[in-house]
């Protein structure tokens, strides 16, 4: 497992590097944030879970998904946020952690 970045909910305007339609949630490109930090904008009608909306998540590369988020408590199961990346949320505690593969 290796650290990547911080997802911080926003509701101050950014410069959105992407919008995910099917979560309704605008994000920045942690990369280019000289502190790793990943900016989230929900629209009032995202449909994702309000753990996501109202807290901070830490997020980590893992090389096998599934294996990671077994046994986990999934907050959001695997899914494609881009084509070269497969992503998944588990609840650590009362934290949202992400868990991202390439591929």
């Amino acid at each position: 497992m290796k650290y990547d970045h911080v997802g911080i909910p926003t509701t101050e305007e950014r410069d959105w590097s992407a919008y995910l339609e099917d979560g309704k949630v605008h994000i920045t490109d942690a990369a280019k944030d000289p502190f790793g930090v990943e900016w989230l904008k929900f629209d009032a009608d995202s449909p994702m879970p309000a753990e996501l909306k109202d807290r901070t998540h830490v997020a980590f590369f893992v090389d096998d998904l599934n294996a990671a988020i077994e046994g986990q408590k999934i907050l959001i199961p695997p899914f494609k946020p881009f084509p070269d990346l497969t992503c998944a949320f588990i609840m650590h505690g009362s934290v949202p952690i992400e868990l991202m593969q390439k591929g």
